[in-house]
């Protein structure tokens, strides 16, 4: 924004400038009140030089005009009243990434909450986002200090929020063992800690995404449209008892929350107070997701009108979240998913699809847990829309009522109890408190 100004013409004759010495003349004047002797030369210059000042300063009498000027004042983030504002937590790579691309090119103003500052700027730039679209800030899910600064500076720049997206996820599948095959081939490492001591997969994918819902619903209601927070879930967490994902052990198991109960901290790993297994961990947390979403809505959705869903973009099985898994396994899982289950969708369309939660009119419907079809019926790239596939048909593996969006009523699974998601709920409050 440029502002222009215009300094007002003074009167045409300047005021009387009155006789200056000019340093060459003191000097002489000084000399001679010393007593010195001054060279004729020497004082012919000097006299020289100060009638040249002198008469220059005199000729000063040209009438004053007016000058103009302008001055560039920043623009802030957010400040733009026709631009609406997504957070999207886990925007440095994978799915996160390309549903801020998507979002940035449909004129959205876009944060990437990252834990990474300098990936996420590296990644949005190699993307080619456009930088009046998004910005990135500091956010560390893991830490709940980190959580509540990333709100507070959120704050001091944004006037309202349009969106929150729940992305960022964190998968440690082989903590849990000592190697592969022998012990010490690829060892898992054991359980990662959180800043306050829980299991990371926990804190990350779940305890800061509640934390961050919680705060972030003042800004949400400021929003002049129709809010939304769109929380991601996996088909590995059960909410269809037909898919085969959710099929394949550890499978998901929540138990009475003994963990929680007990703070869910070291050496507390596991939400059911078991075992520490590394792929179950971050299954469990995911069902959370699902609760968590489903909580929202039945406490919020009324008083507010914010919409809250859940969804499964498809397998990504080409994304930074097995990184921690083994190399050969990095290697082979795409090509499964492509030629057995036909479950592959790519992450640009994985982007699209999250993208429509967040921005289309048709993904309106708050409780709702949105799948898309896929080509083969497995959730896989193209076949229908999450919004057109809600009835039940037989899958690739001939599964019936698979890969398909449920209403609020529909979730299954260890997220279908309600009391259990207001346990569970309580119990968060407790560990944020």
């Amino acid at each position: 924004m440029a502002l222009s100004f215009v300094l007002p013409a003074g009167t045409a004759a300047s005021p009387t400038v009155a006789p200056t010495t000019t340093p060459f003349a003191a000097s002489l004047t000084a000399a001679s009140a010393a007593g010195g002797a001054v060279q004729p030369g020497w004082a012919a210059a000097c006299a020289v030089a100060a009638g040249a000042v002198a008469g220059a300063r005199r000729q000063r009498k040209c009438p004053k005009v007016p000058r103009k000027f302008s001055l560039q004042m920043p623009t802030f983030p957010g400040f733009e009243s026709k631009k609406k504002t997504v957070v999207i937590t886990g925007a440095s790579s994978g799915l996160g990434l390309s549903a801020a691309k998507s979002l940035a090119e449909q004129g959205w103003q876009v944060v990437m909450a990252c834990r990474d500052f300098q990936k996420a700027e590296k990644a949005a730039k190699e993307a080619g986002m456009n930088p009046e679209n998004y910005q990135v800030m500091h956010c560390d899910l893991a830490s709940k200090q980190s959580v509540r600064n990333f709100v507070q500076t959120f704050r001091t720049m944004y006037q309202s929020l349009d969106a929150l997206v729940c992305n960022a996820a964190v998968y440690f599948p082989n903590a849990h063992k000592e190697g592969v095959i022998l012990p010490g081939l690829f060892p898992g490492g054991g359980p990662r800690w959180s800043a306050e001591g829980h299991e990371m997969s926990f804190a990350a994918n779940y305890l800061g995404h509640f934390l961050l819902c919680k705060l972030m619903l003042e800004d949400l209601k400021k929003s002049s449209g129709t809010p939304r927070c769109v929380i991601l879930g996996t088909v590995t967490a059960t909410v269809n008892g037909a898919e085969l994902g959710g099929m394949i052990p550890p499978l998901a198991h929540l138990g009475n929350f003994e963990g929680l109960e007990q703070g869910m901290k070291a050496p507390v790993t596991m939400l059911d107070g078991g075992a520490f297994d590394g792929a179950k961990a971050y299954k469990d947390s995911k069902v959370c997701d699902v609760m968590l979403m489903k909580e929202l809505h039945k406490r919020f959705h009324k008083e507010t009108g914010i919409v809250f869903t859940s969804l499964y973009p498809g397998c990504i099985a080409e994304t930074g979240l097995f990184r921690e898994h083994y190399p050969l396994f990095q290697n082979l899982f795409p090509a499964f998913h492509k030629t057995v289950t036909k479950a592959y969708v790519s992450q640009d369309e994985a982007g699209q699809r999250l993208a429509a939660c967040v921005a289309d009119d048709r993904y309106g419907t708050s409780g709702s847990y949105y799948s898309w079809e896929g080509e083969a019926g497995t959730g896989g790239g193209g076949g229908k829309d999450a919004v057109q596939n809600t009835e039940k048909d037989h899958d690739w593996f001939m599964n019936y009522g698979s890969f398909r969006t449920l209403s609020i009523d529909e979730i299954g699974g260890e997220a279908a109890n309600d009391q259990r998601c207001s346990k569970l709920w309580e119990l968060s409050e407790k560990l944020v408190a």
